[in-house]
């Protein structure tokens, strides 16, 4: 079996005979490619490109149907899925684990980790290290955890690196974000985590003003940036004899954009890198050279960043895993759990008021306006698309949603959440939800990243390149195909993301069906 080929909405496997290969199933039942070639007024080589990959593009999916019905040939929908299943190469080797930011968020997961490791901690709000997954019917009782079942790379095998616009190492961030009981946690590995020094980074204060970055590179051209930062990757990875490597965003929310036409094509994209083009932002130059040396990125925040198609291209050519953005860890959390609920019981919603106050670095970065409005738009996404207004207008379509964040430094990363939910039920009778999380940012977000840095991994092991919607899990904004609305109901989500780890491994799909259970013998 060749390697995955991909195209602009998904990957599939290269099938080398018709019994696995749908492409080339559906292509016969026309008369085979060239007949099928003259019935779209296409070259046979198109059609002979989607046997060669074993699956057909979905733009062609609609006008396939429609041709099939009017030539009175059976097809469906499912008849374009293939079940091959990828091979996976083994999880051999040191994965390196880049991170973009050495700030709250980054300096917590490394000190998790090498807490995990030594035996001094557990790997709480992890689900690729504690969380199991079921196999087969019930009956069977087979649920062995996903680290058991999943190729994935080990917490031995992982090495650390980051940048960040501020110098201070892994231990002195550590300390000033306040997140770890410094004696319990950050001391007795005081050695291990001063080894850890940011290299220099790519900032423009414009685009986080709150940020005075000392420890940045200089160039004359933001290409010249970019070729950088591919320096100190391919430098990182032989220095520390990586196999691998998969790159995070951790850093903060950079000031709200739009796509534009910088962003919608490669040509572009490098003309605007030797222009200095302003609309480019730091986080699309990671990712671009993140993307060039073949290392998957994943974004953990709400910035524009590798979801432009310029990029997203890049992804599909590179046959490199993307993903993203903003993570899933706190108020929003919380809120893609209750509007399932609700919609799941068809109770209305007349408003969601939702605040928060926090005092690390994030909340202040926040509280510049430019950068709240791309929080803003990314959290605000989620109830629209769960409740969805345009098909329960009765329940859903008045319903008033706010947001509000503020600074507030004595909490440091102590964030607090309030959320009060105005619902109605039989009859239009009103009650109220009222929730109120006290949480600690960072330590959520921790697992997050271990979670992504080794699913992301496996992704590249099997060969998954472009967009990883099933890791919308971990998203407050999932990153998705233009073809389809994004999923935001945490249990869809997971569902997603478990039926596909079952799908790389051969295993059979979980319905929740269960009708077997009920049938007499």
């Amino acid at each position: 079996m060749g390697g995955l080929t991909n195209n602009d909405n998904f990957v599939m496997i290269p099938i080398m005979n018709n019994k696995n290969n749908s492409a080339g199933q559906i292509v016969d039942r026309f008369g085979g490619q060239s007949a099928l070639a003259n019935l779209l007024g296409r070259r046979q080589s198109t059609v002979q490109h989607w046997v060669r990959t074993g699956r057909i593009p979905s733009q062609w999916h609609k006008p396939l149907l429609k041709l099939a019905r009017e030539k009175g040939i059976l097809l469906e929908p499912k008849d374009f899925v293939t079940k091959e299943t990828p091979i996976i190469e083994p999880a051999e080797g040191r994965l390196g684990v880049l991170l973009v930011g050495l700030g709250a968020v980054s300096s917590t997961f490394i000190a998790g980790v090498e807490h995990i490791r030594r035996g001094t901690g557990k790997p709480f709000g992890s689900v690729t290290q504690m969380a199991t997954i079921r196999l087969g019917k019930r009956t069977e009782k087979r649920t062995p955890l996903i680290r058991d079942f999943i190729p994935l790379a080990g917490l031995d095998q992982l090495v650390f690196g980051a940048w960040d616009p501020i110098p201070d190492n892994a231990y002195e961030a550590a300390i000033k974000c306040g997140v770890l009981n410094r004696h319990q946690y950050i001391e007795p590995i005081a050695d291990y985590l001063k080894a850890i020094k940011p290299m220099p980074a790519v900032f423009d204060g414009q685009y986080v003003k709150r940020i005075k970055g000392t420890n940045v590179k200089k160039a004359g051209t933001k290409l010249e940036l970019v070729e950088a930062l591919r320096n100190d990757i391919r430098t990182f990875k032989t220095t520390n004899k990586c196999d691998r490597l998969v790159m995070i965003w951790c850093a903060s929310t950079e000031k709200f954009i739009t796509a534009s036409d910088v962003h919608q094509d490669l040509n572009s994209f490098m003309s605007g890198l030797k222009g200095n083009d302003e609309r480019i932002a730091p986080s699309m130059m990671y990712a671009y050279a993140a993307l060039m040396e073949g290392v998957p990125f994943a974004n953990g925040a709400p910035a524009l960043t590798v979801d432009i198609p310029a990029l997203e291209k890049l992804a599909r050519d590179k046959n490199t895993p993307i993903c993203g953005k903003d993570f899933k860890t706190g108020q929003t959390l919380v809120k893609t759990v209750i509007a399932p609920m609700l919609k799941a019981r068809m109770l209305g919603v007349d408003g969601w008021f939702s605040t928060n106050i926090l005092g690390n670095r994030d909340g202040e970065v926040l509280d510049e306006p430019e950068n709240f409005k791309t929080k803003e738009e990314s959290k605000l996404g989620a109830l629209e698309y769960i409740l969805q207004p345009h098909l329960y207008p009765d329940l859903y379509a008045d319903a008033y949603h706010k947001i509000r964040i503020e600074f507030y430094p004595p909490r440091g990363d102590n964030k607090e959440g309030w959320d009060n939910i105005d619902i109605f039920g039989w009859l239009g009778r009103r009650m109220q939800i009222k929730i109120n999380f006290l949480c600690s940012d960072s330590s959520l977000a921790a697992p997050l990243v271990l979670d992504l840095a080794l699913f992301m991994d496996l992704a590249k092991r099997a060969g998954l390149g472009g967009i990883q919607e099933w890791l919308s899990f971990y998203f407050k904004s999932p990153q998705h195909a233009p073809t389809v609305y994004p999923e935001h109901d945490l249990f869809i989500q997971q569902t997603k993301l478990k039926n596909t780890l079952r799908w790389l491994m051969g295993a059979e799909q979980i319905t929740h069906l269960g009708m077997e259970y009920y049938r007499e013998d």
